[in-house]
């Protein structure tokens, strides 16, 4: 048996927009059983957005929500975090309408939710079940969920790059076996140096910098400190679908595949997944052996 998850006491930090530049300062804070994600923009009085697939409104270059004109942008690192430690019911409080960008990665996200401490709740866990195949295609791009005795994630990207053919661009983790806290959290984003500056001269993404990004020219990472792990690229591109997934409304249960993914192929298979309730179905585990096992380590060692 497993239960729900919030944290025990507010933590706070604070970081730098990727899209604004600006210091975003952001709160976590526990939250009572079955209220699942929700974001509390405090610069527009307090007004909230839940953490559901039916508010996605951004997919281009992150993930971002809007719920009666209130945005939140770039959700998916701490989504990812939130997902891989099991957490189902937090109150992100924001003064922005972007969560803060921090390095680039979920791990300065998994530090801050286990600085504040992980509190078991009176609920049983649910989990989104995958029965049958869903999958979607964007001319030679597709994604797909199909039934899976725990959490994995399949994944080819397809980069013209040197370094990022170097490092491996293909990759497959069972979350049972292979720790989300260490093979993942701490890869980072990653882009073009030449992109940046081009959006950076139109007012778009003024945060973005080395601090928080590999930065890439045409042959080469410019980051002095390198790489994190030899296949950060791809590893990275897991982290962002493990976010996106979490999405759903509870932890999933299935084997993501995908080649060439990105935030609006993950937007449209989970709403191909919520159009077939035929599918899946959300599950507790009152009676059963806990799936706790599908993310042992992670789960296990933040209690």
């Amino acid at each position: 048996m497993i239960k729900q998850r919030t944290i025990k006491k507010i933590v706070k930090a604070r970081g730098i927009g990727i899209h604004s530049g600006k210091i975003v300062n952001m709160s976590l804070i526990p939250a009572e059983a079955d209220h699942g994600v929700v974001f509390r923009r405090m610069d527009v009085g307090g007004k909230l957005v839940r953490a559901h697939n039916a508010f996605v409104n951004e997919v281009v270059l992150s993930t971002g929500l809007e719920n009666q004109g209130v945005k939140v942008s770039t959700v998916e690192h701490l989504m990812s975090a939130f997902s891989a430690l099991g957490i189902d019911n937090i109150i992100v409080e924001l003064d922005s309408f972007e969560v803060p960008i921090m390095d680039g990665s979920s791990a300065p996200f998994i530090f801050l939710v286990q600085s504040a401490g992980i509190l078991e709740q009176d609920l049983y866990k649910k989990f989104f079940v995958i029965n049958d195949t869903v999958r979607v295609e964007n001319n030679d791009s597709w994604a797909q969920v199909s039934p899976y005795e725990g959490f994995k994630v399949t994944l080819e990207i397809d980069f013209d790059h040197q370094k990022i053919k170097e490092s491996g661009q293909e990759l497959s983790i069972d979350f049972a076996q292979q720790s989300y806290l260490k093979e993942i959290s701490r890869a980072r984003t990653f882009g073009y140096m030449k992109d940046v500056e081009m959006m950076q001269r139109q007012n778009l993404s003024l945060g973005a910098s080395m601090s928080n990004a590999i930065a890439l020219s045409d042959e080469d990472v410019l980051n002095e400190d390198g790489m994190r792990y030899q296949n950060e690229f791809v590893k990275h591109k897991i982290l962002d679908i493990v976010g996106d997934l979490f999405l759903l409304g509870c932890n999933i249960i299935g084997h993501y595949e995908g080649y060439k993914t990105g935030h609006l192929l993950n937007d449209q298979l989970l709403s191909a997944i919520l159009e077939k309730p035929e599918k899946w179905e959300i599950k507790t585990f009152e009676d059963e052996d806990s799936p706790m096992r599908f993310y042992s380590e992670d789960w296990q060692k933040s209690l």
